[in-house]
């Protein structure tokens, strides 16, 4: 276990720079329970009263999950769940102030990261505030099809990867709304839709419409 977590470390970009010795002594302090996500997927949510759920990250291998109880001794403010067979390393916060009083170098770092998670949860807040379920799904299509490259004869085609109801929970809405949204692109020519995978037809278009109403 010993020798697997060290080879874990040293792939996280959280404890990037830390000597031999320090992630030596890290490791020992851990265990295969939870916090850093070794392989796999985790859904970071809230869920409403209601049952409504809104996604806050998708982490992945590499990830740390959980920082902000280390240092504020309150509970975590979200909920965590594997999206996919998932193995998660654990360090417990007693554990991990001592190695942060013996390396004070790491307590900045987890700063940094945790500062990285709010500056995307202000993002989260502003796009639920100021914009529409249609701005912010013609958002997310748009950033798909730029990272998938350039169209084919028929469009740009994407794999959205989760269904209409996940896909909700990202984009703080419910699954009624997707599907109208969605067909509604498709009507005006913009998208086809073909279970979960989209052709992007017009990707010009579509970045016209991010401005407009829903």
């Amino acid at each position: 276990m010993l020798a697997k977590a060290e080879e874990i470390l040293r792939r996280i970009p959280l404890f990037a720079g830390i000597t031999e010795g320090e992630t030596r002594a890290l490791a020992a302090r851990m265990s295969a329970k939870r916090y850093i996500v070794a392989s796999g997927k985790v859904r970071i949510f809230k869920m409403s009263p209601s049952g409504r759920e809104q996604i806050l990250s998708l982490e992945g291998a590499g990830s740390t999950i959980a920082e902000l109880p280390v240092f504020d001794g309150g509970n975590y403010p979200a909920s965590a769940l594997a999206a996919e067979d998932a193995e998660i390393l654990f360090i417990s916060r007693k554990e991990f102030q001592a190695f942060c009083l013996e390396h004070p170098a790491m307590a900045l770092k987890v700063i940094a990261v945790v500062g990285g998670r709010l500056r995307r949860l202000v993002g989260i807040i502003e796009e639920l505030s100021f914009t529409t379920v249609r701005q912010r799904l013609i958002a997310l299509l748009v950033r798909l099809a730029q990272e998938k490259g350039p169209a084919g004869k028929q469009g740009i085609r994407i794999e959205l990867g989760a269904s209409h109801q996940e896909l909700a929970a990202e984009l703080g809405t419910v699954r009624e709304l997707v599907s109208r949204n969605l067909g509604r692109l498709q009507a005006e020519g913009l998208i086809e839709v073909e279970g979960r995978e989209i052709v992007v037809k017009d990707l010009a278009g579509l970045k016209s419409e991010q401005g407009a109403g829903e």
